[in-house]
C-alpha cells in the first residue's frame, strides 16, 4: 500500500485543519503503526509510548486544553506521543528484542553497554530533552507513513501537557510532547510557502 512516490508525499502533505469525522480502517491503521515501530532514534531506544484515542467523550475532555481546535473532535484517532524517560528499562527490552532476531549475545552485550555509558554520561535533565527531540522522529514518520497510505493528519504542539497527562492519567515517565490528528480532510490545502534554498542551505 506504500505506493506513491516519496516526492509527491512530501509536496503533498499539509497540516489538515478539519476532518469529516469517518474512521480509518483498523488494517491500514495497524499498517500505520508498523511503520511509527520502524522510526529512527538514537541508540535505537525507541524512547517514545503512544497513546492512541478513538473515542468521542475522551476527545471532548482534550478539546479545552487543546486551545479548542477541531482537530481533536473531528480526527478519526488522536496520537499522543509521549517521551518516556525509563530510558534504563527500555534498554533492557530492547536486548531481548535483539535475542528474539538471532543478534549474538556478544554484540549484544557490546549495545548494553554503549547505550547504559550514555546514561551515564548524560545528565537528568538533559535525558529529558533529548528524549523528547526523538519523539520529533517518531511524528514525523507518522505524518509521512499517514500520507502514503492515504491518510491525511496534522501534527499538534497547541495542548496544555500537565491536563493531558491527567486526563489521559498518564505515569509520571511519560511526558506528552506533541499531538498527531489521523483522518480524511474536510478542508483544502493552501498553497505551501517555503524558504528557498539560499536562505536554508549554507
Amino acid at each position: 500500500m506504500c505506493g506513491r512516490e516519496f516526492r509527491d508525499i512530501v509536496m503533498g502533505r499539509y497540516a489538515v485543519k478539519k476532518f469529516d469525522g469517518k474512521k480509518i480502517p483498523e488494517e491500514q491503521l495497524q499498517e500505520l503503526f508498523d511503520l511509527i515501530r520502524y522510526a529512527p532514534s538514537g541508540l535505537n531506544f525507541q524512547p517514545w509510548k503512544i497513546k492512541v484515542i478513538a473515542d468521542a467523550e475522551t476527545k471532548e475532555k482534550l478539546l479545552p486544553v487543546s486551545w479548542n481546535q477541531t482537530q481533536i473532535t473531528t480526527c478519526s484517532h488522536l496520537l499522543v506521543f509521549c517521551a518516556n524517560e525509563h530510558l534504563k528499562e527500555q534498554v533492557e527490552k530492547i536486548a531481548v528484542e535483539m535475542k528474539k532476531v538471532g543478534i549474538d549475545q556478544e554484540n549484544i552485550d557490546k549495545y548494553v553497554k554503549l547505550a547504559k555509558d550514555f546514561l551515564i554520561h548524560v545528565l537528568p535533565e538533559q535525558r529529558k530533552v533529548w528524549t523528547q527531540h526523538n519523539v520529533f522522529l517518531a511524528l514525523a514518520t507518522a505524518l509521512y507513513g499517514a500520507a502514503s497510505l492515504g491518510i491525511d493528519s496534522c501534527p499538534m504542539g497547541g495542548f496544555e501537557r500537565d491536563k493531558y497527562a491527567k486526563i489521559l492519567n498518564l505515569p509520571p515517565h511519560l511526558i506528552p510532547t506533541m499531538l498527531c490528528a489521523l483522518g480524511y480532510a474536510a478542508d483544502q490545502p493552501a498553497k505551501k510557502v517555503r524558504l528557498p534554498r539560499e536562505e536554508i542551505f549554507f
